[in-house]
């Protein structure tokens, strides 16, 4: 229908119709946009209400809230609306643990809520009345260890009397601890002297220590003429042989020396105990053999260790006794010095030998070695030292590895 709009407007002048309105510009009338009122049935706001991209990013005043525009102290648990989040009205399972120290600890508590204080290392809780007690918390590893001790000398010969004891090798001990924050002492035990021409006894190794994790013991010396082996809570010393054999020792830690024997023509003496095998019994022509020693892993190769030394023999024709796998000396014979063990695997010495006019020297116990790893991972946000350390090769897992083959500290600190 046609449109009757007034005659002689003026520039901006207003006319409505039929529900739309037109706007004079001072030569013609112009639509206006028309007028839309959105009532909602409920009042609520809701997805289905609100226009498509109604409220965009590029409609938000840059850096319309920012923390410059928010007053000192706005949001803080006094000037919250009384249903406002307040710690206290959460649910303890929401309850974060506060980070303070002993002396800055929350005024208000509530029943359940967890602190942390920073100079005791306690966490403690609130048990609406008072705090716990708290339980203190340090920093730990956990390693794995080998601790061998010294293995005993082997047994001197006199003259003319038969072949003697091998010397038993050293406790050889391995577990895993948790060590806490800190130093531990290290001691590695040497090995037993020999025993000298003249039925003198080789001496026992001496104890390797881990601090208070492990004490591992000396293995025992090996016998001179007409004796039974030494006993010792290690690797204990072979029999001696001759006219009035011996018997191998007895040990707890570590296992028995093997008999000697009285049997012409050489009168073999018995091989001291091994980590892992009692000492070979001496025949009328040869000494026992060593009692081999345990093997371990724990350098990221085997390895054996705390062999037991071999008996002597008496004369030239005889075959003195092997000493054992793990670093255990030879016997000797016809009064040749017999085989010292080797330095830092904790084997025993070989018995000595002798013949009609002379008698020998036995050999020296090997020293002991303590060895501690622990998986590198494991190990990050602590410096540690002591011993020979190696971070071994790339891989799942990846060990660090520290060797002792003296005195020394095994030291755990936070970085």
């Amino acid at each position: 229908m046609p449109i009757d709009f007034p005659n002689s407007p003026t520039n901006g002048d207003l006319y409505s119709a039929g529900g739309k309105n037109w706007q004079y510009n001072g030569s013609a009338w112009v639509l206006l946009g028309v007028s839309t009122t959105v009532t909602l049935a409920d009042d609520s706001v809701t997805t289905a209400k609100i226009a498509s991209d109604a409220v965009t990013t590029a409609k938000i005043t840059n850096n319309a809230v920012t923390t410059a525009k928010i007053a000192a102290g706005a949001v803080s648990t006094a000037g919250m609306a009384d249903n406002a989040v307040t710690q206290a009205k959460m649910a303890s399972t929401l309850s974060a643990v506060t980070i303070c120290t002993s002396s800055t600890k929350p005024a208000s508590p509530f029943t359940g809520q967890v602190i942390f204080e920073t100079d005791t290392n306690k966490m403690r809780i609130w048990l609406g009345s008072q705090w716990s007690g708290g339980t203190a918390h340090v920093g730990e590893l956990s390693v794995e260890y080998l601790v061998i001790a010294g293995g005993g000398g082997g047994g001197g010969a006199n003259t003319g009397s038969g072949g003697f004891g091998g010397g038993g090798a050293g406790e050889f001990a391995t577990s895993t601890t948790v060590l806490s924050v800190g130093t531990v002492a290290v001691t590695v035990g040497g090995g037993g002297s020999a025993g000298g021409p003249g039925s003198n006894d080789g001496t026992s190794g001496s104890n390797s220590v881990f601090g208070s994790v492990k004490t591992s013991v000396g293995g025992a010396g090996g016998p001179s003429a007409t004796k039974n082996g030494l006993s010792g809570a290690s690797g204990s010393g072979g029999g001696s042989g001759g006219p009035t054999p011996g018997t191998g020792g007895t040990g707890t830690a570590g296992n028995n020396g093997g008999n000697g024997i009285n049997a012409s023509p050489n009168f073999g003496a018995g091989g001291g105990g091994g980590a892992g095998a009692v000492g070979g019994n001496g025949t009328s022509t040869t000494g026992g053999a060593g009692g081999a020693g345990s093997a371990s892993s724990i350098t990221g190769s085997s390895v054996t260790y705390a062999g037991g030394g071999g008996g002597g023999t008496y004369a030239s024709g005889g075959t003195p006794g092997s000493g054992g796998a793990g670093g255990g000396g030879a016997g000797g014979q016809n009064a040749a010095t017999a085989t010292s063990a080797t330095a830092n695997t904790g084997g025993g010495g070989g018995g000595g030998g002798s013949n009609a006019s002379a008698g020998g020297t036995g050999g020296a116990g090997g020293s002991g070695i303590v060895i501690v790893r622990y998986l590198t991972a494991e190990a990050i946000g602590y410096t540690i030292t002591g011993g020979t350390k190696v971070v071994g090769p790339a891989g799942a897992p990846t060990y660090t590895v520290h060797t002792f083959t003296s005195v020394g500290t095994f030291s755990l600190v936070v970085a």
